[in-house]
């Protein structure tokens, strides 16, 4: 292992640069646009430089021992190697296209101060050593990507923002208490150690403990279910570069601390597996059922990264079941993860691409926009095709591989390799069932926009010409982003032994997974057929189910019509409701402990502590107030008899001191009673818990 500055220079080079870049922009929007490609060119070949110069036998990494007592440590591993270049590659693309998607936004400034923020936050993350340098960049990241969320600061765009933030912070607050838990048991949090470390650990129970609260914080950024309310709502009012972003990286961010405890602090165990792999079923279903109801073009690709986040989710859980045998899911769990990436990086701005001309994403209004814009219709069709996991696209190869780990176990079940944990058999063939269901749902769903945005005429017939008539819909810089991104996605799915073996075989030493020893058949007929069952599910739903049940006859033709019960909105008929509960709950016993101090206080006054008698009674202001104003008043008196002027303006100090000590108290009681003031008391109170914690268990 050799130290390296260069890691160093990739986390806090775009965030000095995000601060030029804001000053440039004070005087100068065009340079500023340019400086920001500039930062993140030069940040994406340093990044592939050093994914070129990667070797397994000498890592590199870097320190700050004396930062914030733990100190902060950065590595650079197979893992950590991709993932950097794909989080580069992400940025540089929508930095490209954030030139003419903005061209008519306000704000611009703060979205590319924030933007390179994250940048450099999200390569803290991936980057990081150990997991409180992950826990500091991944609040940071937190922080500067709510800006992103709150951009338009629309009524929604600010209630889907308070939401994301709301979800970030209490999950970021339950990981900390799982930091400490952990630390407190291992005595480190070097990601390095925490396998052997949690093998020779004797206090399971309290592994399970600090593993649950880490996951909890980690998987609310994910966006796994049931925290994965902030994600339908905040894609859609987030701008386009943004959204590719929160879906691509920025949920991929708290996968990676999932991955940390599964693979490394909980590695090959059953039971815990059985839980994550649970909640990746819903999550797959659930992102997958709510896309397919959806008829807004941007929530129904949000809803689909729930979905895939939950097929990343179940590989991470089939790899705690098959233990030492998962090589399969490792496999599938790392290549999901960067196809789902590079696929929401074309659809998403895809999407943007559709805004920023017409300003609208609802599918009946949106009707034949892509009609006759043949590169538009090839790049969201690479996108559709890839997420889809038709086969000689990237998300097919990935998907095989998720689903050979579920068969592999079942084989393994009844083979007697493997003892059940808490799913048999049969369960395990439900699981499939779900998984290849969820499969068709995808495919149905992007069947739905292909057909609405690229087939379909729009009700409208001045609007569809109006459509027709669009020809220079994007400019070359926007082009060529989207057309090179979207190349990628048929290029990795024809070359799988090439690209993805190389890409998996290099990341799966992360999560403790040995490479297989012979290739794997992508294209076997075994491996086509699951790929053809989901393709032959996702046609009967499209046809069975979207064009009868969740379209409508109206007297100009079909329109969608979103079906989904209001009620089933955890955020509204859930959280929201159980937070307000909680507040009200807790007002009323601080009340009632308020007012038993309050009388205590009394009694001892009445009966212990009698009251002194006051001397006099001042029917304004304090002691202070009264003596001070009755010497300004004598000095007044003097002035006036030693130097008599009718002009001098008479003062009653006395009076206007009191009112000076009344305004300042009634400041001082509005400010106390504020939220804002109990926010601070709050974060001074857990700086210097932290601040204590960190010197004991130095």
């Amino acid at each position: 292992m050799r130290t390296n500055m260069i890691l160093a220079f990739l986390v806090f080079y775009p965030m000095i640069g995000a601060f030029v870049s804001y000053i440039i922009g004070r005087f100068h929007k065009t340079a500023r646009d340019y400086f920001a490609d500039i930062i993140v060119i030069s940040e994406f070949a340093v990044t592939l430089y050093l994914f070129c110069t990667f070797n397994g036998s000498s890592i590199r990494s870097f320190s700050i021992d004396s930062f914030a007592g733990l100190g902060i440590g950065f590595v650079m591993d197979g893992f950590s190697s991709v993932y950097a270049l794909a989080a580069a590659v992400m940025w540089m693309m929508t930095t490209v296209f954030s030139k003419e998607y903005f061209k008519h936004y306000h704000n611009r400034n703060r979205y590319y101060l924030f933007m390179l923020l994250t940048l450099g936050a999200t390569m803290g993350v991936f980057l990081s050593a150990d997991l409180y340098t992950t826990f500091i960049f991944f609040e940071m990241m937190s922080f500067t990507s709510y800006v992103w969320v709150a951009h338009d600061e629309r009524k929604a765009s600010l209630r889907a923002a308070e939401t994301y933030l709301s979800v970030a912070v209490i999950g970021g607050m339950v990981m900390l208490m799982g930091l400490f838990l952990l630390y407190h048991e291992l005595g480190t949090l070097e990601i390095a150690s925490l396998l052997k470390l949690a093998e020779a650990c004797e206090n399971k129970t309290m592994l399970y403990v600090a593993g649950g609260c880490i996951t909890l914080g980690f998987g609310a950024k994910a966006g796994v279910f049931p925290l994965h309310i902030w994600l339908p709502k905040a894609h859609p009012v987030a701008p386009a570069p943004a959204s590719a972003l929160l879906s691509g990286i920025l949920t991929k961010s708290g996968v990676f601390g999932m991955l940390v405890v599964s693979c490394n602090l909980l590695y090959g165990d059953g039971d815990w597996g059985s839980v994550i792999l649970l909640l990746g079923c819903i999550t797959m279903f659930g992102g997958a059922l709510l896309a397919l109801f959806s008829v807004d073009l941007k929530r129904t690709l949000a809803c689909s990264s729930m979905s895939q986040i939950g097929f990343v989710t179940v590989g991470i859980g089939m790899q705690g079941l098959l233990g030492e045998e998962n090589t399969m899911a490792a496999m599938g769990t790392v290549l999901h993860m960067v196809n789902h990436s590079l696929i929401k990086l074309v659809l998403f701005m895809a999407a943007g691409v559709v805004f920023m001309n017409i300003h609208m994403l609802n599918l009946n209004e949106i009707r034949g926009f892509g009609r006759k814009k043949p590169l538009l219709h090839f790049i969201f069709l690479m996108g559709a095709l890839g997420i889809g996991g038709i086969p000689l696209w990237n998300g097919y190869i990935s998907k095989t591989l998720l689903h050979e780990s579920i068969v592999e176990y079942t084989h393994l079940l009844k083979e007697g390799v493997l003892m059940p944990a808490m799913f048999g058999i049969n369960v395990m063939k439900c699981i499939e069932w779900i998984f290849l269901i969820s499969g068709g749902m995808t495919v149905a769903y992007m069947v739905k926009l292909y057909v609405a945005v690229f087939v379909e005429k729009n009700a409208d017939t001045k609007r569809q010409e109006q459509f027709d008539g669009m020809k220079h819909y994007m400019n070359l810089q926007s082009k060529l982003a989207l057309t090179v991104s979207a190349v990628f996605l048929p290029l990795m799915g024809v070359v799988p032994g090439v690209v993805m073996d190389f890409l998996a075989g290099r990341s799966i030493g992360f999560m403790n997974a040995e490479a297989l020893g012979e290739p794997v058949h992508y294209f076997s007929l075994g491996n086509l057929k699951g790929a053809a069952v989901s393709v032959i599910i996702g046609a009967a739903l499209y046809s069975l189910v979207v064009r009868p049940l969740l379209m409508r006859r109206t007297e100009t033709g079909k329109i969608y019509v979103n079906l989904w019960p209001s009620r089933l909105d955890l955020e509204e008929r859930f959280y929201r409701p159980l937070i307000a509960c909680v507040c009200v709950l807790g007002g009323f016993f601080s009340r009632i402990c308020d007012s038993f101090v309050d009388g205590v206080v009394v009694l001892l006054r009445k009966t212990v502590y009698r009251d002194m008698p006051l001397p006099f009674e001042l029917s304004e202001g304090t002691l202070f107030t009264y003596q001070l104003g009755r010497l300004l008043n004598k000095i007044e008196g003097w002035l006036e008899k030693k130097f008599p002027s009718k002009k001098r303006k008479h003062h009653e100090f006395i009076h206007e001191l009191a009112m000076i000590h009344l305004e300042i108290r009634e400041n001082r009681m509005v400010i106390t009673r504020s939220l804002s003031f109990g926010l601070i008391l709050f974060c001074v109170g857990l700086i210097l818990t932290t601040i204590y914690l960190l010197m004991v268990y130095k």
